[in-house]
């Protein structure tokens, strides 16, 4: 399987916004693995967000490092479902499943819709000032220029140089979640015309909070996978990674910025 798939983007930078081109991104896809309880019933221990390819290597490296024991076998249709031979310990917890859903990244989408009422209008926003917000994002990181050791997640208003608010943490997905926290404690707060940026790549898993949190714009340092470009594309998010420099590549919503075309 291929580590990369192709997608259209749309760069900015000094001269503008680019013509639509072909980029490659990470490939994404959930991985599930199930096995069977004390009772004989089929149950799920984990969705693993992963690059395909070595799948059958990257469970059992997982097993290992949960204690848990047998061999793994696919589904003969389906190459992101996997199956554990052996009988799953009553007192075991996944504790690593995925937030994430589904078996396939359609079905990801497809229950994600079930679960998101779909976001109202957003403003325009201006390219430049998203390519910037980054440098803001870092500069109110006192952890990071402490350790080198945390990712950073800021919620910006549109036009607004100020974080509405900033956090970091070790993760990048609980970074995430404690904006997402923050902002729903704020009925009054215009979610889906802020912005969310983030101090790392953008997988599917972040796409998801934000459609979840009626966010309308995310920003990264780092670029998106494929099934987070999906994601944002099928609600309308704009996703816009390597934001640095002046400049950004648009992966979804590149309507919504404020340039001619």
């Amino acid at each position: 399987m291929p580590l990369n798939e192709s997608w259209p983007v749309r760069r900015f930078g000094r001269a503008g916004l680019d013509a639509p081109v072909d980029d490659l991104l990470a490939a994404e896809e959930p991985l599930e693995l199930r096995g069977l309880d004390p009772a004989g019933q089929e149950r799920p221990l984990a969705v693993l967000m992963r690059t395909p390819g070595a799948d059958r290597e990257l469970l059992r490296g997982w097993l290992h490092a949960e204690g848990l024991r047998g061999d793994v076998a696919p589904h003969p249709e389906n190459p992101n479902l996997w199956f554990l031979a052996g009988e799953v310990p009553p007192d075991y917890e996944a504790r690593h499943a995925s937030s994430a859903c589904g078996i396939c990244g359609s079905g990801s989408i497809e229950r994600l819709l079930l679960r998101s009422g779909g976001l109202p209008l957003r403003p325009a926003l201006d390219p430049a000032w998203l390519a910037a917000l980054p440098e803001q994002l870092r500069a109110g990181q006192s952890g990071f220029a402490a350790s080198g050791g945390l990712h950073g997640a800021a919620l910006f208003a549109p036009g607004r140089n100020t974080p509405l608010c900033l956090f970091e943490d070790i993760g990048r997905h609980n970074a995430a979640d404690k904006v997402v926290g923050w902002a729903l404690g704020r009925p009054a707060l215009d979610r889906p015309g802020s912005v969310l940026v983030l101090s790392s790549r953008l997988g599917y898993e972040i796409a998801q909070k934000a459609v979840l949190a009626e966010i309308g714009a995310v920003v990264g340092v780092g670029a998106a996978t494929t099934l987070a470009a999906q994601t944002a594309q099928a609600f309308g998010v704009l996703l816009c990674g390597f934001a640095r420099g002046g400049r950004l590549t648009v992966y979804a919503g590149a309507e919504r910025l404020a340039v001619k075309s």
